[in-house]
């Protein structure tokens, strides 16, 4: 398989099976609408303002914080009864415990790793593990559930005090119902085998009075720094959640990248499909109609170069797939600088003075607020991007083009 995506293909066979990355400014301008975070009202195509790093500081707009309409108790929302339901086409390749955490928000780790230990949870009949992938059509039989009894919020000890001041420090975006955590590379988001530390167990000291925990509303790569969204009550979990499924959440990414990427911006479309090797498991390109593949959407526009070694890539992805950006930008010839899983490219030297480490960060999240209003929250480079940046001469202030993308 070639390595570059094809400008154009005159005759595609249909839009899902398309794989191509052709320059997107000229169509974005017919869908051209308000940017994320926009203010209402402002004029389509007018220059979007400059990714000035002092943002990373600034607060978003004060989300309008009216009740809403009496919500349904969390309890008045899971099953008491055996139910049967359908995968939909954005839950396909979803794993079994995370379409339960999606589905009923506020269910506990435990309870969701106990069904389906047991059998209880079904998809298409049969027993399923909780690792398991979806596909979209399937029939998953959910048994009635139940929340547990909430652990009461007590003293904090002095290490449950240290975490809380991490998570404080790592805080870059809080009110009564949304955390923005500026997560570091290196710190998994949630816990896998032989992992003591992570962020889902950290939050386990900002328990309420209640005994409520803040859940995760998505996930960033454990090596992947940058906007990570906490949803601090159910009301907003269930809210943020349907945001991501309904894709109204827009991210933006900024990458390290060799080469120069052509065209300069550019869409790729590929399905992607989860392989499994003795040691590691990574996301390949496939075919549409096999096994276990999903559809994957990215924008990608350069910012800047380094000469004509190293490029500066604002990424934009439409989807959510596993490692979604980084086999992205491997199948078209510009892996993710550091990369330890697809960067592929052979004799390939790294500059002198940049670190080994992956140059991928989540810079930016704009997605409606629970309440009103949205929530816009931007990380600043992390210290290893940063001191990439200083040595190459890049300047994180410039305008990033990637905001032109089409939204899709």
């Amino acid at each position: 398989m070639s390595r570059r995506i094809k400008r154009m293909n005159p005759k595609p066979r249909s839009r899902d099976e398309r794989d191509d990355a052709r320059p997107f400014k000229a169509r974005s301008a017919q869908k051209a609408g308000p940017r994320p975070g926009g203010k209402p009202g402002s004029k389509a195509g007018s220059k979007p303002p400059r990714f000035a790093g002092e943002r990373a500081e600034r607060r978003a707009p004060k989300a309008a914080m009216e009740k809403p309409a009496r919500e349904k108790p969390v309890e008045a929302l899971l099953p008491t009864k055996v139910q049967t339901v359908t995968v939909t086409a954005d839950e396909n390749n979803m794993r079994v415990d995370r379409f339960l955490e999606a589905r009923f928000p506020g269910l506990s780790f435990s309870h969701i790793q106990r069904v389906v230990r047991k059998g209880e949870l079904r998809v298409d009949g049969k027993r399923v593990d909780s690792k398991d992938r979806l596909e979209e059509g399937q029939s998953v039989r959910i048994p009635p559930l139940k929340l547990d009894t909430p652990k009461t919020a007590g003293p904090l000890s002095e290490a449950a005090q240290k975490t809380l001041a991490a998570l404080k420090e790592m805080t870059i975006w809080e009110d009564d119902d949304v955390l923005v955590l500026n997560k570091p590379a290196g710190l998994a988001v949630q816990g896998g085998s032989g992992m003591t530390r992570h962020i889902d167990q950290m939050l386990e000291v900002m328990r309420d009075s209640k005994g409520q925990k803040p859940r995760l509303v998505h996930r960033i790569d454990r090596e992947t720094s940058g906007c990570l969204l906490i949803a601090k009550t159910r009301f907003a979990a269930s809210h943020l959640t349907g945001a991501f499924r309904s894709r109204s959440a827009r991210k933006v990414y900024w990458a390290l990248v060799p080469g120069l990427p052509k065209p300069k911006q550019g869409r790729i479309s590929t399905f992607l499909a989860k392989e499994e090797g003795e040691d590691d498991t990574i996301m390949r390109i496939a075919q549409h109609g096999d096994e276990g593949a999903s559809h994957a959407v990215t924008y990608y526009a350069m910012v800047e170069t380094a000469g004509n070694k190293l490029t500066w890539v604002s990424l934009k992805p439409v989807t959510g797939r596993t490692h979604q950006l980084r086999a992205h930008m491997a199948h078209i010839g510009h892996p993710i600088i550091g990369d330890p899983k697809y960067f592929n490219i052979e004799n390939w030297e790294l500059p002198g003075g940049l670190q080994n480490r992956l140059h991928l960060l989540a810079r930016r999240i704009v997605i409606p607020h629970p309440r009103g209003g949205v929530i816009d929250a931007t990380a600043p480079l992390p210290p290893h991007m940063q001191q990439s940046w200083n040595l190459l001469g890049l300047d994180a202030s410039r305008f990033d083009p990637i905001e032109n993308a089409p939204e899709e």
